[in-house]
């Protein structure tokens, strides 16, 4: 059987989500209704296993969808089991729902403040600094982000260890008071973080490992235009050297405080500072 990814167990619970709504019936009545064997709908649900075009067919008539939503979705499923899947910016449901499954989530910010630990509006200032999300995407997105973070507040969370570059800290996405707030969050509400000086010799771009109990690790990757999601062992290995990498060189879990700690008080130091953005 072929390896469940993060974006077929995406496609598969979507086809969860349409049997529900649209047909109200169980996954044992479906099979039924189809003349499948009861299994077959759960593993092509939980993205376990590979659909035939002729599967899709008949999964998405019996859910009354015509052949431009079954093209559509034909179009996605054809990469839903590849070890590289790479979405537009946009897309946001996979991201979620790999995030919120996962056991242990180690990520490595180079550039801002991890998605998972930003405050509101810091995330507002992030997105605006880009200059390519619409106006009226933000307070979407923003929202999107801040719901993510329901899950460090699970009884069941996921453990986590944030590594973050200095370089991150000093970029200024708002106010002074949004800094200062966005500091605090990060000294008093968090997993761990560990910090990697802005001296350190990490020239490694920004990913996050998700491990799970009973399917593959995956590396994500994000930038302003892409999501990459990758389950290939060789990619996935290279990801744990360089987090081995940054334990060596990051400050420990006290230092990292301490030094979160000067950088709350920092802004209140520069509230008449009218100078670059980045220091």
């Amino acid at each position: 059987m072929t390896p469940s990814t993060a974006y077929s167990r995406d496609l598969g619970d979507e086809l969860r989500r349409l049997r529900e709504t649209c047909t109200g019936l169980s996954g044992h009545k479906l099979a039924e209704k189809l003349g499948w064997d009861p299994s077959k709908v759960s593993t092509i649900e939980h993205g376990k296993a590979r659909a035939s075009e002729i599967d899709l067919v008949q999964y998405l008539t019996t859910c009354g969808k015509d052949v431009d939503f079954y093209e559509n979705f034909k179009r996605r499923y054809q990469y839903a089991f590849d070890e590289y899947v790479v979405q537009v910016s946009g897309e946001l449901r996979t991201v979620a729902m790999a995030e919120s499954t996962a056991k242990t989530i180690t990520s490595y910010s180079p550039q801002a403040i991890p998605g998972l630990l930003q405050t509101p509006e810091y995330a507002d200032g992030i997105y605006r600094m880009t200059g390519i999300v619409p106006e009226d995407r933000i307070p979407t997105l923003v929202q999107f982000r801040t719901d993510r973070q329901s899950i460090l507040r699970r009884h069941d969370r996921p453990t986590c260890l944030f590594y973050i570059h200095e370089h991150a800290l000093r970029l200024q996405a708002g106010s002074h008071q949004v800094m200062e707030a966005q500091y605090t969050r990060l000294l008093f509400r968090t997993h761990a973080v560990r910090i990697v000086p802005a001296d350190a010799p990490m020239a490694a771009s920004g990913c996050v490992l998700w491990e799970y109990e009973k399917v593959r690790p995956i590396v994500f990757s994000e930038t302003n235009l892409a999501k990459v999601f990758v389950q290939d062992p060789g990619a996935i290995a290279r990801t744990r050297l360089l987090f081995d990498r940054l334990d060596q060189v990051a400050l420990s879990a006290e230092q990292s405080r301490s030094k979160l700690a000067k950088y709350v008080s920092r802004p209140r130091e520069d509230l008449d500072d009218s100078g670059p953005h980045l220091a």
